[in-house]
């Protein structure tokens, strides 16, 4: 496979070529029923998969064991904890189509479990890859849940038999790698979207998930990281040597994300903003950990700073009510627009309208807002965690601020809010930078070239 090219600002895989299959997609309802019986016991029958109930292109014998194309490809199964609206769902989604559109089969295995964040099952649906349903993959940590997803995806594995397993999220991580590992998978492979570890949390849960990071790291024969940060954070946590990590950036539809004109003036009337207005937008879940409590405490501060500022913040959440009430307490109600939940095929027009993207996430990989907004020329000021540093150049494509810094994020603010130029030149510059690098159809080509590369070492298989 060819060579790929690197990035000034990561470590990537290089790209590798493969022809396109055009596949219809398929999904599978359910790959098996629970065993009868089970629901009652935590360690019974529950989470058995029963191969008779599949339906798609991937099919059963009669002992169970799944019955792949035998194409030239490989047979890889993507695991993730939920397909909610985010970026580590939006990643995957893509992936997986990506990999059926160059040849290869693929099985995607996702909770149930939905939420105010909206669902990308519609898309996953489209992708080409069979889908199952796991029953008791959840979010939240429930012994008794967790036990039978495991016993689930133990099951799924050895039916199926994949080349390999790719997991993503921390609990789908953790299980999935388990459970594969048990079911004598030959190469498992893990997408480091954020850690499951972070400063906000406590010193015992911190030390838990670093505890599961590192059993789950001796399985696994290949990490893939969203940013160099992640590699960062992951080595020093023990959880693997770093020559096992790649760099491979969150792909995404580069080709929907520009400047227009007509989107841009189409969301400011529907926000009822002026030409005059500076749009201050933010796109994330309505939660906390996203950072809205540092927005709600820098906004007296950005409109004093800032008149023509009005916010737009585009997401739900569980926090949504609480946010509209401290708004209301501060007498900035009617200075932000609650856009709601978009699909990720719509944020494209809503960012055009956009001035200025403000992130404060508190702990993310690479937040994938950011990129999406510089592929629109809209500059970024975020807090400097994580990965935004790889993509927010402070004076180059945004204001990076340090983390937590309340005064910094509203001066900051205030400071493109002032400067049209500036907010021109950086957002021109911005989306110069990334428009390669974060294309979804190189992500696909990166990962291929991971999973080349593990092959090889295991002599073709």
């Amino acid at each position: 496979m060819g060579a790929g090219g690197r990035s000034a600002h990561s470590r990537h895989a290089g790209p590798a070529e493969r022809g396109s299959d055009g596949a219809a997609s398929r999904i599978v309802p359910a790959l098996g029923a629970i065993s009868a019986g089970a629901a009652g016991s935590a360690v019974g029958g529950g989470g058995e998969f029963r191969g008779a109930a599949v339906a798609g292109r991937l099919g059963f014998d009669g002992d169970g064991t799944a019955r792949w194309r035998g194409g030239q490809g490989v047979r890889v199964c993507h695991v993730i904890t939920r397909l909610i609206i985010g970026g580590a769902q939006e990643n995957t989604v893509l992936t997986c189509r990506g990999l059926v559109e160059r040849g290869h089969e693929v099985l995607l295995a996702a909770g149930r479990e939905t939420g105010p964040e909206g669902s990308l099952w519609p898309q996953a649906e489209r992708s080409g890859a069979d889908l199952v349903r796991l029953e008791h993959m959840r979010r939240a940590v429930n012994p008794l849940h967790d036990l039978r997803a495991l016993r689930e995806l133990v099951s799924l594995f050895r039916r199926t038999k994949p080349d390999i397993v790719h997991t993503h999220s921390s609990k789908a991580g953790i299980l999935g790698r388990a459970a594969a590992a048990r079911a004598g998978v030959p190469m498992i492979v893990h997408t480091i979207h954020g850690m499951s570890f972070n400063r906000t949390q406590g010193a015992a849960s911190r030390a838990t998930y670093r505890f599961l990071e590192r059993r789950a790291g001796r399985h696994t024969h290949a990490f893939i990281s969203v940013a160099d940060a992640m590699t960062d954070q992951a080595v020093a946590a023990g959880i693997a040597p770093r020559a096992r990590f790649t760099t491979i950036r969150s792909g995404m539809e580069t080709d929907r994300f520009r400047p227009d004109a007509a989107a841009r003036a189409a969301a400011r009337a529907a926000w009822g903003a002026g030409d005059d207005d500076v749009v201050i937008g933010t796109i994330a879940r309505l939660f906390d950990n996203k950072g809205y409590e540092e927005i709600l405490a820098a906004m007296p501060a950005m409109v004093r700073g800032a008149p023509e500022a009005r916010f737009v913040w585009v997401g739900d959440g569980a926090r949504r009510e609480a946010y509209r009430e401290r708004l209301a307490r501060i007498g900035l109600e009617g200075r932000v627009t609650f856009a709601g939940l978009m699909p990720p095929e719509e944020v494209a027009r809503l960012l055009s309208g956009f001035d200025i993207l403000v992130h404060a996430s508190r702990w993310e990989g690479l937040p994938r807002a950011v990129v999406q907004a510089l592929l629109c020329e809209v500059p970024a000021v975020s807090f400097d965690n994580d990965g935004a540093a790889e993509v927010v150049l402070d004076g180059v494509t945004g204001r990076l601020v340090r983390y937590g810094e309340v005064e910094g994020l509203a001066r900051a603010v205030i400071e493109l809010a002032k400067d049209a130029g500036m907010r021109a030149r950086l957002g021109a510059e911005g989306r110069r930078r990334v428009v390669q690098d974060f294309d979804w159809r190189t992500m696909v080509e990166r990962i291929e070239r991971v999973y080349a590369a593990l092959r090889e070492a295991r002599g073709g298989c």
